[in-house]
């Protein structure tokens, strides 16, 4: 197994034991700030595909196994889509992406990408098979449409979402009934963790992975408020359960790479002044106001990392 750390803010740096322990395991750094700051929350083809690039430069050759990276905040969530693609291109087999989330990222976004939009852009490479998201619990299913969700990938099979727990969402198009929702009356009934109960849900989720290959990324903010502290809102589920997943999943299938996002860091943005203007905008209207002290947020953080650096590293030999 291949372990990176990307510096595209200051998140991991504030985990000094984390990323000891990761420097001691072998893991390679990519430091790229400036570069972080103009990406953050969105940005153009261009300046992804150039950072996709330059991660690339940074790796040793090929030939190490499977790639497992930490990359800090959940801003950066697009960036999965570049790792995405690489680890396809190491080993282009029909994969199964697993996606640990709060939020779908399902949005329509033009001009660039997200990371509220990249599922699009995973969708989009032929060696995806389909994209599993699990543990939504956030208001991103509350009239999806109005939101500018891609629901078509539901109603094609490509896309399966599974809430922690969910009351029903309402649309306006008939997408029919899938393994993951039933509609009724124009809404959609998920079929969420909760009321399938996580014993069972755990036999459900490996029966949906129809590929031998898989990637998994993990967003921080699926979990509960004791287990992460991120920049976004929060879902329901525990350290505990989202480690038992993995380990499920990794035992019955070859996972080909990995990523975990989530950790808090002050936002910093670079790029033009209205650019700046509407990132700060959109983080004042989606983002909570972070009300934890420093060392609070540094341990708590740091040690969900400590063990999903193990569990991942487990399963991925």
């Amino acid at each position: 197994m291949q372990l990176l750390l990307l510096h595209l803010d200051d998140a991991l740096e504030l985990q000094p034991d984390f990323v000891r322990a990761c420097t001691l395991a072998g893991a390679y750094h990519h430091v790229d700030k400036r570069g972080g700051s103009a990406i953050r929350l969105w940005g153009r083809q261009k300046m992804l595909a150039e950072l996709g690039r330059d991660i690339s430069r940074s790796l040793p050759s090929r030939g190490r196994g499977p790639q497992l990276a930490f990359m800090g905040s959940g801003d950066f969530h697009h960036v999965t889509a570049l790792l995405l693609d690489a680890a396809l291109e190491r080993c282009p087999v029909s994969t199964t992406l697993v996606h640990f989330d709060n939020h779908p990222d399902w949005v329509n976004f033009e001009g660039g990408m997200h990371c509220g939009s990249w599922v699009n852009s995973a969708l989009s490479n032929p060696n995806i098979e389909r994209v599993v998201t699990i543990g939504v619990c956030s208001h991103d299913l509350r009239n999806p449409e109005r939101k500018g969700a891609n629901l078509g990938w539901l109603q094609q099979g490509k896309l399966e979402l599974y809430p922690y727990e969910h009351p029903p969402s309402r649309v306006k198009a008939d997408y029919g009934n899938g393994p993951s929702y039933r509609q009724d009356k124009g809404a959609l009934h998920w079929n969420s963790i909760s009321e399938i109960g996580e014993d069972n849900f755990i036999d459900h989720i490996l029966s949906r992975i129809g590929t031998e290959a898989v990637y998994v990324t993990i967003d921080k903010d699926v979990l509960a408020a004791d287990d992460a502290v991120t920049n976004w809102d929060q879902g329901r589920m525990r350290l505990p359960y989202l480690m038992a997943l993995i380990s499920e999943i990794g035992s019955r299938h070859r996972i080909i790479g990995a990523d975990v996002i989530g950790d808090y860091s002050v936002p910093s943005y670079a790029g033009g002044f209205s650019t700046r203007l509407l990132k700060q905008a959109e983080i004042f209207i989606d983002q909570p106001r972070l009300r934890q002290a420093a060392d609070a947020v540094r341990n708590i953080n740091s040690a969900a990392n400590h063990a999903l650096l193990e569990v991942l590293a487990e399963s991925m030999g």
